[in-house]
């Protein structure tokens, strides 16, 4: 369990460190003193650096390089990173991310059990509002991410207006008053206390972020979702799909239930809920405004990709109508993320499913699955996770979508071909800026976007038909 109790900040000035490798590095890959002092301030903040473990070397004070390596191995491993045990450029970009302020390690050497609350009725206010969003939408954001916590145990939220409540909400800015100063504009968005007495529950967030109830900003919500889990007794999970993530996502903000790894965490502290309540449910999929996650052509079948769901259609004419719906934990019992995209090489008779910074290599449903870095296929440090992918059997080539750019990676010699990324729209005229899955299919790209479907004929280079993407699940 963390302990933000115990997470005293260092004053005074740290000094430059000294990082000494084993293995050799470019001078021009060599970080900066910048990126130097940042790693050091963001594993003293979230991984227990010790400012004291220091050498002495030429006369000149310098951190053992065995302590950093090892707290840079520590973050890596959280985070599904290569632990090389370096300030290469993922990590560092893993570090300049927005998130929570509490740190990822726990400690339990100093409490014996693990802090909750002992009254299933739990009070909260709002103490200080912030001026980004008017109050009644700061209150609906509250109630919400109440409501996703309260919906997986039997927990009771009750808003009060004036004395004590167990949970208060504030807005402030850098130093507030509880010995962790906030850092101005992104870095640290908020952070809340374990449940207990005094500030025990308390959630703050940082006025100095711009907090919005739409997709601007910082969605309230989300954050709020994330920081509850704190000030209910949970600490951060390594599953990016994850409320209780540390790094903020920008999908959140749409996120309606908990994952399967939240909900193992609040009933593993307050027990299941009484009654049943539905933590899965289903996609409403003929909803004018649905859209896919992923989808990519197995074998015979068609599969879609939403949320914990997914669905199989045959491509064999005689049976087109047949489909099948079921939780992705059936047929992928590897894969507790949410699939951001997918392809299949036929000729190897194996599927890749993509999962933020991580890919899965699937020979069979139903079957266990291994993972590996989408890094290893050539993408830029700035890639986080692919939006779409489609394998073009004809030119041994695979297509990945991510953001506004495209690349096109080279099956055969396994490497990224030249000149790639390139932008979405000057390419691929008539389909959107932004593509969410991809899937082939008798000899058409079939690209969805949002609500839509794009049929794409690449030899031609142009869009012959554009249909509703929930079509392909009968509506």
């Amino acid at each position: 369990m963390e302990l933000l109790w115990l997470w005293i900040p260092v004053l005074g000035s740290l000094m430059l460190v000294d990082y000494v490798w084993t293995l050799p590095i470019d001078p021009d890959q060599w970080p900066r003193p910048e990126d130097e002092e940042l790693a050091e301030d963001y594993l003293r903040r979230f991984y227990n650096l010790n400012p004291g473990d220091k050498g002495r070397v030429s006369g000149r004070i310098i951190r053992s390089t065995s302590a950093v390596e090892e707290k840079i191995r520590e973050m890596q491993n959280f985070f599904g990173l290569r632990e090389t045990g370096r300030l290469d450029h993922h990590t560092l970009d893993v570090m300049r991310e927005p998130r929570c302020g509490v740190p990822d390690v726990e400690n339990f050497s100093f409490y014996p059990g693990k802090p909750k609350w002992r009254n299933p009725t739990i009070t909260y206010t709002i103490a200080k509002y912030t001026q980004d969003m008017k109050r009644a939408d700061v209150e609906k954001s509250f109630r919400s991410a109440l409501k996703m916590w309260s919906d997986a145990a039997p927990l009771t939220f009750n808003k009060v207006n004036h004395g004590k409540a167990d949970i208060v909400f504030s807005f402030a800015r850098r130093t507030h008053g509880d010995f962790f100063p906030f850092d101005g504009p992104r870095g640290v968005l908020a952070h809340a206390f374990q449940p207990g007495e005094g500030l025990g529950g308390d959630v703050h967030f940082d006025e100095d972020e711009t907090w919005t109830a739409g997709m601007q900003g910082y969605s309230l919500f989300a954050v709020a979702a994330h920081e509850l889990g704190h000030s209910l007794g949970l600490i951060h999970s390594r599953d990016p799909s994850a409320i209780m993530y540390p790094n903020y996502r920008h999908g959140s903000s749409t996120q309606s239930s908990l994952s399967k790894d939240d909900v193992l965490g609040i009933q593993t502290l307050y027990g299941k809920p009484t009654g049943k309540v539905e933590t899965q449910p289903a996609p409403k999929k003929c909803d004018p405004n649905f859209s896919f996650d992923a989808a990519a052509t197995i074998g015979n079948e068609i599969v879609f990709f939403k949320d914990r769901h997914m669905w199989m259609r045959t491509t064999k004419t005689t049976y087109w109508n047949r489909l099948r719906e079921s939780l992705r934990s059936t047929y992928l019992p590897s894969i507790s993320s949410p699939v951001d995209a997918a392809y299949d090489i036929p000729a190897k008779g194996v599927a890749y499913i993509f999962t933020g910074h991580k890919y899965w290599v699937v020979q069979q449903l139903k079957m266990k699955s291994h993972a590996g870095s989408i890094y290893e296929y050539g993408f830029s440090a700035r890639v986080r996770q692919v939006d779409a992918a489609v394998h073009v059997s004809e030119k041994g080539k695979t297509l990945f979508f991510t953001g506004e750019l495209y690349y096109r990676y080279d099956e055969r010699s396994k490497r990224m071909d030249p000149g790639f990324p390139r932008l979405i729209q000057k390419d691929w005229p008539g389909v959107p800026k932004r593509v969410d899955a991809a899937f082939k299919l008798h000899g058409s790209i079939f690209l969805l976007s949002g609500p839509k479907s794009y049929q794409y004929d690449f030899r031609n280079n142009k869009v012959v038909k554009v249909i509703s993407a929930n079509s392909w699940l009968g509506c």
